[in-house]
């Protein structure tokens, strides 16, 4: 097969725990682009904290997007513009504030290039330390949240969040797309926005068939993008579920599992 685009998740996939690329894995991500196929970072991050990595593998000089908030926006690297863009009412962050508030669980959202919390916790302080964006704590989250936001977070310890997290699908999965993209990080966009729906897209605006197109993760997030893809593939440190939806499981995140791929795939 002529593959033509990768999009890749990030966190625990391409980056390792310190949120670095291997000198290894970039070296082949920058041949692949040689070729002429389009690497795409496919994240739950917010397009702010996403672009560093892009110029690292110097999508702008490849013509290359960025799929960010876990699907609710495409941004064109070389042009330096949003191509898609889908959000949540206020109404959708007030309500999902509330079942937050009733539950025990943090919540955030973004504005601009910040991150809004009520609260703070251990699980948001992962959020900061990952994006490198600032906190507004607010001292009430509905007055503050009065426009559309992309998407909403909910925080909380894993073996809790996993309860709401089905809690939350009976009771709002009708209006709501809503996926962990870490054990403690719940992410929640509007119904039909997921990384898979939006690789399709993006496939559609880039004349790609599905079938010419890879797609490498690590969690639950991940599994509507492998899924859509020609080519499925999960890092060894990728949870089960992922793996189970895999045509290919490559080395780990910290083990050059990016360079694998591409090797077998690609080179």
């Amino acid at each position: 097969m002529n593959y033509k685009l990768i999009a890749t998740d990030l966190d625990d996939t391409l980056l390792d725990a310190e949120g670095r690329i291997s000198k290894e894995d970039k070296e082949a991500i920058i041949k692949v682009q040689e070729k002429g196929i389009k690497y795409v970072l496919a994240s739950g991050r917010p397009t702010f904290a996403m672009k560093h990595l892009a110029t690292e593998l110097q999508l702008e000089k490849f013509q290359s997007f960025l799929i960010s908030f876990n699907g609710a926006v495409i941004y064109d690297v070389a042009n330096k513009k949003t191509v898609f863009e889908d959000s949540l009412t206020s109404q959708d962050a007030h309500r999902l504030y509330d079942f937050a508030k009733e539950n025990s669980c943090e919540i955030i959202t973004y504005l601009e290039d910040t991150i809004v919390s009520e609260g703070y916790n251990e699980f948001i302080q992962v959020e900061l330390d990952i994006t490198k964006m600032p906190l507004i704590q607010v001292a009430n989250f509905k007055h503050s949240i009065q426009e559309n936001v992309i998407k909403c977070i909910l925080l909380a310890a894993p073996e809790h969040l996993a309860v709401m997290e089905e809690k939350l699908k009976e009771k709002y999965g009708s209006l709501y797309s809503i996926a962990r993209s870490k054990p403690f990080f719940l992410e929640v966009t509007r119904k039909g926005i997921d990384k898979g729906e939006t690789l399709k897209r993006l496939c559609t605006l880039l004349n790609i068939s599905l079938d010419e197109s890879i797609a490498v993760g690590d969690s639950y997030n991940d599994i509507t993008m492998l899924e859509a893809a020609g080519v499925a593939i999960a890092v060894e440190n990728a949870k089960e579920a992922v793996k189970d939806v895999a045509d290919f499981i490559t080395l780990s995140n910290t083990e050059n599992g990016t360079k694998h791929f591409i090797e077998k795939f690609i080179l």
